[in-house]
């Protein structure tokens, strides 16, 4: 086993000449995060320059930093910063960059004697760092040595945290207030909600989380955090497009925890208290919490388009019903927020009161009084028998050049001990008409037909009609 170990004997992370803040100088941090790994941050620090020319080395950045994006200013109004270079040194300190730095150079090599304990120090030179470290030592040539390799500095361009390097003039030698404002990586967050259904499925009580997830290489303490909501553009590999912020009606989320206003064509959720975010740390915070949003319950069969053209027969045997609620948000259901995208758990207790989970979907970003639909699974106690009973050539008028007339018959099975109503909705190409049916159909769109099919506790109904259709 390699057993190595570093010695620097004298660390330097910057020139003499090199002006350094840390976190240590840090008086405030705003994060706003979007939701495609995205960010903005404005760290804002207190520190003293040089009146003139300077060399600042702005550690404890994002190891993800756009550093294209970085503007870097001064905060008081009777300083001015000019920055006239930056350079973002992410090439962090490592042994391994150690040794990779050191190729080709000659550093000094420490080994202990294991009979006598006597340490011996030689100069050595790296040769390669290629699956293991090569050094010759006087006129020999070792791999992989046990010892310590001892370094007299570290590389200028080596550092022990990501750091923005500027070379920028100052106005002023007296302490002053900068902010670097940045877009980073490595930051992230999710909407996840919690709905417990009540015992005749008719109300629902919805929770939402915020997930957030920081992997961006370093810690903001005591952030102002915001959130942006909303499908905003990139250009690829390069920056957001990020519009102006038109302020509008304000609304409180989950006990004035969250704040939400309108930003250009998105949404902004503010959080209204400092919070830490941790490097590689996931945390949650309370985004809604609202009870008794009336829902609807829907049961469902869709069918397809391909058997209106050709002669089929048995078309399915015990096809799945989905099961659907959906509810508004409005005010009216004690909702009426725009809701970030996520996805939504649904739950509902057993007849011991325990919670059990019954189905989970995804829902879009969606404005206050649109209507939220959550599939949450197929029915175990209804199902489907379809079977196409007739199927012709028919005579069809210009301007279409083919005509099909075709009969089908649907038997729904409810093994409920109450009735159900299921949704039976066929997707019928072409131009098409029913011209026979059992029950009373509905054009639900230009392309679909749609009926309602009641079944009784424990029986079947059977579905009938036909349809002709011309292509």
């Amino acid at each position: 086993i390699l057993a190595v170990s570093i010695c620097i004997a004298f660390p330097i992370f910057s020139s003499a000449q090199e002006k350094l803040t840390s976190l240590g100088d840090q008086t405030a941090v705003a994060v706003t995060i979007y939701n495609e790994n995205l960010a903005l941050i404005k760290d804002q620090r207190k520190l003293t320059l040089d009146k003139g020319l300077n060399d600042l080395a702005f550690r404890g950045v994002s190891a993800q930093i756009r550093p294209e994006t970085a503007l870097l200013r001064s905060l008081d109004p009777n300083n001015k910063l000019h920055v006239l270079e930056q350079n973002f040194d992410f090439d962090l300190l490592t042994p391994q960059k150690l040794l990779e730095k050191n190729t080709g150079k000659q550093i000094r090599f420490s080994s202990i004697n294991p009979a006598t304990g006597i340490e011996t120090i030689q100069p050595a030179t790296v040769l390669s760092t290629n699956s293991g470290v090569t050094l010759k030592i006087a006129d020999k040539i070792i791999t992989n040595p046990n010892g310590s390799y001892i370094f007299d500095q570290v590389p200028d361009n080596l550092r022990d945290q990501p750091t923005l390097v500027t070379k920028l003039t100052s106005s002023t030698n007296k302490q002053q207030t900068v902010e670097l404002g940045y877009l980073t990586g490595g930051l992230s967050w999710k909407a996840d909600y919690v709905a417990e259904l009540n015992s005749d499925d008719s109300r629902l009580d919805l929770t939402g989380w915020i997930t957030l997830n920081n992997r961006s290489g370093t810690s903001y303490n005591k952030a102002k955090l915001q959130l942006v909501a909303g499908d905003v553009n990139q250009v690829q590999p390069q920056t957001r497009n990020r519009g102006r912020v038109a302020m509008m009606e304000m609304k409180t989320m989950a006990d004035s925890s969250v704040v939400e206003e309108s930003l250009f064509e998105y949404h902004l959720y503010s959080l209204n208290r400092q919070t830490d975010l941790a490097n590689n740390q996931t945390k949650q915070v309370s985004l809604l919490s609202v009870s008794s949003v009336p829902v609807k319950k829907e049961f469902l069969l869709q069918g397809n388009n391909y058997y209106y053209g050709s002669s089929y027969g048995e078309i399915g045997q015990k096809m799945k019903v989905g099961v659907f609620v959906e509810f508004n948000n409005s005010k009216q259901a004690q909702l009426g927020l725009p809701i970030p995208k996520g996805i939504v758990r649904v739950y509902k207790n057993d007849s011991k009161g325990n919670a059990q989970f019954i189905g989970e979907d995804n829902i879009d970003h969606t404005p206050k009084n649109e209507d939220i639909r959550l599939k949450l699974g197929d029915a175990f106690d209804i199902t489907a028998n379809m079977k196409q009973t007739d199927f012709k050539k028919a005579r069809y008028f210009a301007p279409h050049h083919a005509a099909f007339e075709s009969a089908y018959e649907i038997e729904v099975k409810n093994a409920k001990s109450e009735p159900v109503t299921v949704t039976v909705r066929e997707p019928v190409p072409g131009d098409w008409k029913i011209i026979k049916e059992s029950h009373t159909h509905i054009k639900s769109a230009s392309a679909t037909a749609e009926w309602q099919v009641t079944i009784p506790a424990e029986s079947s109904t059977k579905l009938q009609y036909r349809v002709l259709v011309q292509y």
